[in-house]
């Protein structure tokens, strides 16, 4: 196996008082797309917050491509290579689809192919359609797609995709697994909240399962998908 590129271990966050995370650990490999997975309020999104740095958080091991990022500001931890996708789509409404992209724009990391927008174009053929367009006139699918290329065109080493399936129809949730699986041919890692097992399963290679803000299990996606326990006890509804 080699080397992770994200490693996660004894990670604890709190808003305010109220403590949300409690020792949480993970990793993350390049070409490897791991899922988070979990209910609603299990701390999935606040795992990829702490991580990024956007909320208080503290951890015996946070590093990124050989970098400790503990005590980085979310912009530095972002210039190493760590992108982000937030589940509520934060896009320049103003700006049309090429501006949004142009935004997004950061030169390639030595040794890797620079994510251009033909080939985001190819990934995201509906974006292609309508490059012109103010993204305020595009559907809720239609944005999850742009603010994905955006971040794509930062040429990130990994990506944090919260929740990429939710509340999409499902013509949109397979281009957004056709999309996962492109940035895992690049040789990104990929990092994905999900509560959507079957999308999940399409994409991922490893789970790890958190409820209350603990991990409960850790493992690879067939045996998770094999695991009636496990998937009873932590992720039906």
């Amino acid at each position: 196996m080699t080397e992770a590129l994200l490693t996660v271990s004894g990670l604890s966050a709190a808003y305010g008082q109220a403590k949300v995370l409690f020792g949480v650990s993970l990793e993350a490999r390049r070409g490897e797309v791991v899922a988070l997975m979990g209910r609603n309020g299990a701390g999935k999104t606040t795992t990829l917050k702490a991580i990024i740095g956007m909320v208080e958080a503290s951890a015996e091991t946070l590093r990124f491509d050989g970098h400790d990022i503990r005590r980085l500001e979310t912009f530095r931890i972002a210039r190493l290579g760590l992108g982000y996708v937030p589940e509520e789509r934060r896009i320049f409404t103003d700006l049309t689809v090429h501006e949004n992209l142009a935004v997004g724009l950061r030169p390639a990391r030595s040794g890797r192919a620079p994510w251009t927008l033909d080939k985001l174009y190819k990934v995201f053929p509906n974006l292609a359609e309508m490059e012109g367009r103010r993204a305020s006139a595009m559907s809720g699918g239609e944005q999850q797609m742009l603010t994905i290329a955006r971040t794509l065109m930062g040429n990130p080493d990994m990506v944090l995709l919260d929740e990429p399936s939710e509340g999409l129809a499902p013509v949109i949730v397979e281009q957004m697994a056709e999309a996962v699986i492109a940035m895992k041919a690049e040789g990104l890692a990929v990092l994905l909240c999900e509560q959507n097992l079957h999308f999940a399963a399409a994409v991922s290679d490893r789970a790890y399962v958190i409820e209350k803000g603990a991990i409960r299990y850790a493992g690879t996606m067939a045996e998770l998908e094999a695991n009636d326990e496990i998937r009873e006890a932590y992720l039906t509804v």
